[in-house]
């Protein structure tokens, strides 16, 4: 009979969501002391490369950006005359300013208006498929 004096159970599929803080905190605690970054891995239940990426992020001043974060583009504000893509649209396009709705004009021309409500991911995915258009 084989004896095992070490069993690691390494368990998949499921994807642990890291915050901001947790980042920054295991990446701080992998400098240390020196030659602790597989340690440091194992304590905190990630594998060293996750850990290598996060370091490299974090010299590089992006570990924040690297939280998956929403982001947004620079808005435009119109000039009170419609642009050459706003007028090859039908009038019915043009919706009057609703307080707490927003209003974006993709490049191609396509619209979306949202609430002040929207969920930012799922808005994310809707202009991320129209821009592909």
């Amino acid at each position: 009979m084989l004896k095992v004096a070490r069993l690691d159970v390494i368990s998949s599929g499921a994807r642990r969501r890291w915050t901001l803080d947790e980042k920054q905190r295991i990446v701080a605690e992998s400098y240390a002391e020196p030659r602790q970054v597989s340690a440091t891995a194992r304590r905190n239940g990630l594998s060293a490369s996750q850990l290598f990426t996060w370091r490299r992020l974090a010299r590089a001043g992006r570990l924040a950006e690297a939280d998956g974060g929403t982001t947004f583009a620079p808005i435009v504000i119109s000039p009170e005359q419609p642009e050459a893509a706003d007028r090859d649209l039908p009038p019915q396009a043009c919706v009057p300013a609703v307080p707490g709705r927003i209003e974006i004009v993709l490049m191609r021309g396509h619209r979306v208006i949202v609430d002040n409500g929207v969920d930012a991911a799922v808005l994310a995915r809707v202009v991320a498929v129209l821009e592909r258009r």
